[in-house]
């Protein structure tokens, strides 16, 4: 076995949410750890997307950020402690945001990439990038000014190994559905009867539809499965593993744009995702070569036909 390099760097990423962007920040882990081969790299993240950061095999530490008010000077001073004893060589802040632009203070200044006045390697967006720049275009641009090459897409190959989706007994054709989204945000919801309309059209065409989802759109599966009885429900049954296993299995997706949607989109299956005006796909969409788009202001207003069109070239493509 190769004795492990020493340690050159001390390397802090900051990224905290939220499931769609962290995943959208994968292929920037990688490309960081590329860069860094022999630095002790720390993730600072919330505790939903700290599993996930050990598994990529990028991190050697992964801390979790609480978020303490900035008002309480307890907690502060315990994040300013931790911050500067991490005596961090360079700092890439990826969330990018006015709480990580306090980070910067707290922590001591240390060289920074990110967007805060005053740092190392500062980005600073186009005045019109939040209609015009994708996210991802915005953070290859940030890390290129301190010498990262582009990342690339990301590789979840090895994610996936670690889910056991035998459990769910699934067909070799399956497509996955997933009709939620966040419980605060219903405009990004195409109707339920349009995907209970689809589900029935996809299992008379012999492709057996599993729908994704946790407590929040229980109703709406619900509905699913009951005009399309051989639909599968695997609400609240899968974790992040095993969205990105089965994103590698089925033959196409189809979601609202939603945390879960963008997973499975990473793993290169074919997906078509649904926006509304509640988001912009120019800013956040899945960058992806199998990726399709359809967006209206309202989803009530996308027609079933359409949406079916996209998925008939889905599954050709596939």
């Amino acid at each position: 076995m190769r004795a492990p390099l020493p340690v050159s760097e001390r390397i802090l990423v900051i990224k905290l949410s939220a499931l769609g962007d962290f995943v959208l920040s994968i292929g920037s882990f990688q490309a960081i750890r590329a860069h860094h081969p022999r630095a002790h790299i720390t993730l600072l993240t919330t505790a939903p997307f700290a599993e996930l950061g050990r598994a990529l095999g990028c991190f050697d530490a992964v801390w979790i950020d609480s978020r303490p008010p900035l008002w309480r000077p307890g907690a502060v001073w315990a994040l300013t402690r931790r911050l500067r004893g991490g005596a961090f060589t360079r700092v890439y802040d990826l969330q990018r945001s006015q709480r990580t632009g306090w980070y910067f203070r707290l922590a001591g200044r240390p060289p920074w990439v990110g967007t805060v006045a005053g740092c190392t390697w500062r980005y600073v967006p186009p005045p019109d990038a939040d209609t015009t720049m994708h996210i991802l275009e915005r953070e290859t641009a940030q890390l290129a000014l301190a010498g990262v090459p582009p990342p690339q897409p990301p590789e979840l190959s090895a994610l996936a190994a670690r889910a056991d989706i035998t459990r769910f007994a699934l067909p070799e054709r399956f497509a996955l559905l997933i009709p939620g989204s966040a419980p605060h945000r219903p405009l990004k919801r195409w109707p339920a009867a349009r995907y209970a309309a689809l589900a029935g059209t996809l299992a008379a065409q012999g492709t057996t539809p599993v729908l994704i989802g946790g407590a929040a759109e229980q109703a709406e599966r619900a509905d699913i499965i009951a005009a399309c009885p051989r639909a599968r429900d695997l609400g609240g049954q899968t974790d992040l593993f095993d969205l990105i296993a089965l994103g590698h299995r089925a033959r196409l997706a189809v979601g609202n744009d939603t945390g879960p949607t963008h997973v499975i989109a990473a793993t290169g299956c074919p997906t078509l995702v649904l926006f509304s005006r509640d988001s912009h796909p120019v800013k956040s969409r899945p960058p992806w070569p199998a990726v399709r788009i359809l967006r209206r202001d309202s989803l009530a207003e996308l027609p079933f036909d359409e949406v079916l069109a996209q998925v008939h070239v889905l599954a050709k493509d596939g």
